[in-house]
């Protein structure tokens, strides 16, 4: 919904439209039908006429709609009672007036006071009146939907902007413990990260607080992310895009916990010739992130850490704007002997062949007690 001055502006819906153009055309379309097939000007005229009536009746459905709303029901009764006497004294008011010109028998007989004329347009004036309420509940139907609907994009943002605070500092902290351990190495490439640190804050500042930004910036993110991490860990670090990724919008943050967790779950320093691969494909339509790293913690220790702060608020985050629409699989693969690792190792390989069509990095994963966390995301459905 539109404020002005804080004032809520509702919208006009089609449906409500309609019924109001069904309850101004019935009447002169069943009545011409009915009784003028032929006399294309009495259809004017009576249109016309339900044209100039028809505020009465959109006054009464506001009205009398709220008083029937609020359960008022005696002014309700009253007020139909005192719309339905100004409806018919009107009418015949009009229709006294259009006797005056010179009509058709037919078109005389359907105008004049009688009975018929009575009791026709009494119970028009019913069904319109029963109409204008229907109207009326409609409205308020769609109100409260559309107030629910929004009730409800305001607590995802909320939720998105809550996610994202706990994100942020969490990123941060580990980031900054990568620095803090630089400096007590007294290491020379201390300043270099410092820099590398500041490129991220300023994204985080910067970017961070629209609700999408471009693909190519959450990639240059990543990547001074990774070159921090480069110089803290003695690892095979790689990072591969894939794909085109110019133009295309995503939320931010929605990939670096699953990158942290590569660094700060998995690789051990006492483990040799520790590897972390990450892959950013981009297709028509969807983004797939793979975060492959060996480890020298059991399968059963390393479950158990997916679970971390991080991870679970990354998984409540992709709920929110992808629900339906994104697919994470973990996969596990350990190298030691046994009939349950023979399986593990049996499904793994399956799983990971849809995700590496390399045969080199395939074989690497394999040989090794290994972790792979990916990511899909479909960003076109919404």
């Amino acid at each position: 919904m539109e404020y002005y001055n804080d004032r809520i502006i509702k919208p006009i819906y089609k449906i409500e439209i309609f019924y109001w153009l069904l309850l101004i055309l019935m009447n002169p379309l069943i009545n011409g039908i009915t009784f003028f097939l032929t006399e294309w000007r009495i259809w004017l005229v009576l249109v016309l006429v339900n044209g100039i009536v028809f505020p009465t009746y959109f006054l009464y459905s506001r009205l009398m709609g709220a008083f029937l709303s609020q359960k008022r029901y005696i002014f309700f009764t009253l007020g139909s009672l005192s719309f339905f006497l100004l409806l018919q004294i009107f009418l015949f008011a009009v229709y006294s007036v259009i006797l005056k010109f010179t009509l058709s028998p037919q078109a005389q007989s359907y105008f004049s006071f009688n009975p018929n004329t009575m009791i026709r347009e009494i119970l028009w004036v019913v069904l319109n009146l029963s109409l204008a309420i229907a109207v009326f509940f409609i409205k308020n139907a769609l109100d409260e939907k559309e107030e629910l609907r929004n009730v409800q994009r305001d607590n995802i943002f909320f939720k998105m902007r809550y996610l994202r605070a706990q994100l942020n500092p969490h990123f941060l902290f580990n980031t900054l413990n990568s620095i803090y351990s630089l400096s007590l190495q007294k290491s020379d490439k201390t300043p270099e990260v410092v820099v590398k640190l500041a490129d991220i804050l300023r994204y985080l500042v910067e970017d961070c607080n629209e609700p999408k930004i471009l693909l190519t910036k959450e990639i240059e993110f990543i990547q001074n992310y990774l070159e921090i991490e480069k110089i803290r860990h003695k690892a095979d670090i790689r990072f591969t895009v894939e794909g085109e990724t110019q133009g295309i919008l995503i939320e931010p943050f929605l990939f670096i916990s699953f990158i942290e967790n590569g660094f700060k779950h998995a690789l051990d320093h006492s483990y040799n010739n520790s590897f972390i691969y990450i892959t950013l494909k981009s297709e028509p339509g969807q983004i797939t992130l793979t975060v492959v790293n060996n480890t020298n913690i059991d399968i059963e220790t390393q479950s158990k850490k997916i679970q971390g702060t991080g991870i679970k608020n990354s998984k409540n985050l992709l709920e929110l704007l992808y629900p339906g629409g994104y697919a994470l699989n973990i996969i596990q693969t350990e190298t030691q002997e046994g009939s349950k690792s023979l399986t593990r190792m049996k499904n793994a390989r399956q799983r990971l062949k849809s995700l590496y069509l390399d045969t080199h990095t395939l074989d690497v994963i394999l040989q090794n007690n290994a972790f792979t966390v990916s990511l899909i995301i479909k960003y076109g459905l919404t």
